[in-house]
């Protein structure tokens, strides 16, 4: 707002600042989401991968058994590493590029690290390939969930971002299932084929978004709002001068404008240190957001869920009963694939903070369960199927919680000055943790290392006692509010007592200046000022 005025009370009624959602803007928005499937396909592939024979032996010779646990974690770790540095860049290229072209660099980064996997035959270029591919990762897992976020309607918001999780899910399921065709191949299509599906994922993904329109919140970001109306209107599938239309705009960037006087850019360096402006103890300084987005996104990997994904089948391997750990692993898969699009409706209905702390509590219960039965009756057949299945239940609760809710909040609670590099750390912390855990992983289950077998449950549970607290303690509730109005929330209310909070004031408010800011003409033909307001 000019002259840094915060939100007020006016003509704007506070529950129509958004256009009733259409199947059209509907599906523009869920298409995004297929993003996940190539992020979950190439976390889950290489599971299976690791544990095939012919692999094996190219990688540690004609005479080895299983891959060495620092080989292990190097080919899974590496891609994360990738990653951490790929959700960073991204943070400027979004707000240098635009979200969606940022994603579709992304892809063509990603194609140039399947290429190099695809003609490997050595451990060396099979790890070069997945750093090559953790950036592009990297680039597009941090932004298509900002994107997503910008264009989603706040009503459909959370099952639209829970429909990124679900597409994860479908990858993994979709690994699990041509791990599980090509395991017994004796040449180097059973880990060539697996790995040089990905490509056709990104081109899926890259392509298809070169006919989406871009974030209307980063053209009012760059000053382009007659550009921010056009796309705003076809998202909402609204004429140009469509009163929704108007409202919703002048709301966005009337909070823009309050943002940039509190915290105005000053130059690149300036503006990651914004990111850290504020106090610890105000729920809507910056610093505090960024510790929300960063933290959460470690909550969600101790949660332990990648230890199942990532080294599902050579830990199921290890428990000597099981005749066919890669059907396994595809079940567990297919348990993820099942539970996610129930977070559809329970997101919106239940709300974040409420299923983090429930999802939290469940996932202790059943990590101490398979740990506790894990160490009294390691070697049982019964005990071991009893393990399974509150391993699957465990997914269960992963899946209709914490898998999609990490990347709701996260996508919800930054301010737009700062939303693309808030969104980037918080992903880079994502994979930071991500790396560590597929790196020491193997050191702690491993026969030959630690050997702590289904006793990794205990650390696990305790982790998520962990999530327990912190949701109890800092996640705010979202549910039903534009990106605007989760700003406003944030500075009046401390998460414990956010889900009582209701929007009763806008931005714009009766300020005729943010009114007049967003006139322009049906079609985009023009404003008072020309091309450009």
């Amino acid at each position: 707002m000019p002259g840094g005025a915060g939100p007020v009370s006016g003509p704007i009624d506070v529950n129509r600042v958004e256009a009733p959602v259409t199947v059209k803007a509907y599906m523009m928005c869920v298409f995004a989401a297929f993003g996940g499937v190539f992020f979950g396909y190439d976390s889950g592939y290489i599971a299976g991968v690791m544990g095939m024979d012919f692999f094996i032996k190219t990688i540690d010779g004609p005479d080895a058994l299983a891959l060495e646990s620092w080989k292990k974690s190097l080919i899974t770790s590496i891609l994360s590493a990738g990653t951490f540095f790929g959700a960073l860049i991204a943070g400027d290229l979004a707000d240098w590029l635009g979200r969606k072209f940022t994603v579709i660099f992304g892809c063509f980064i990603f194609i140039i690290g399947v290429a190099l996997q695809t003609a490997s035959a050595s451990l060396g270029l099979i790890v070069a390939g997945r750093l090559v591919a953790g950036f592009g990762v990297g680039f597009v897992s941090a932004i298509i969930i900002l994107y997503m976020s910008e264009i989603a309607p706040r009503k459909v918001r959370g099952a639209i971002v829970s429909g990124y999780q679900f597409c994860i899910c479908i990858g993994l399921l979709l690994a699990s299932c041509v791990n599980y065709g090509t395991q017994n191949r004796d040449d180097s299509g059973s880990y060539r084929i697996p790995i040089g599906l990905q490509i056709a994922w990104a081109l899926i993904l890259g392509g298809g978004l070169m006919l989406l329109p871009e974030s209307p919140r980063y053209f009012v970001k760059k000053g382009d709002l007659e550009k921010a109306g056009i796309v705003l209107a076809r998202l909402r599938d609204q004429p140009l001068g469509s009163q929704y239309v108007k409202d919703e705009l002048t709301e966005i960037v009337a909070n823009h404008e309050y943002e940039m006087s509190l915290s105005p850019e000053a130059g690149y360096f300036n503006s990651w240190a914004m990111c850290f402006k504020g106090s610890i103890w105000s729920s809507s300084s910056y610093l505090r957001r960024t510790i929300l987005g960063t933290s959460m996104q470690m909550m969600q990997q101790w949660t332990g869920c990648n230890f199942v994904f990532y080294f599902g089948t050579t830990f199921f391997q290890q428990l000597g009963t099981i005749q066919n750990p890669f059907l396994i692993s595809l079940i567990t898969t297919l348990v993820n694939v099942c539970s996610t699009p129930i977070s559809f409706y329970t997101m919106e209905r239940l709300g974040r903070r409420t299923l983090l702390i429930w999802g939290a509590l469940g996932m202790v219960i059943c990590q101490y369960i398979v740990a506790i039965v894990g160490t009294v009756k390691p070697d049982d057949d019964n005990a071991v199927k009893a393990m399974i299945a509150f391993i699957c239940i465990y997914i269960f609760f992963f899946a209709t919680t914490w898998g999609p809710g990490a990347w709701v909040v996260i996508g919800e609670v930054f301010p737009l000055p700062m939303r693309a590099k808030g969104v980037a750390l918080s992903t880079a912390s994502n994979w930071l943790w991500n790396c560590i855990i597929a790196v020491i992983t193997p050191y702690m289950v491993d026969g030959d290392k630690g050997n702590l077998g289904p006793k990794v449950f205990y650390i696990w549970g305790t982790l998520c006692c962990c999530c327990f607290i912190y949701a109890y303690l800092l996640v705010p509730e979202t549910k039903g509010l534009t990106l605007e109005q989760v700003d406003q929330m944030l500075s009046e209310t401390t998460p414990r007592n956010s889900a009582k909070w209701v929007p009763h004031s806008t931005f714009a408010g009766g300020d005729a200046k943010a009114e007049k800011s967003v006139e322009y003409k049906e079609h985009g033909s023009g404003s008072e000022n020309g091309s450009q307001v």
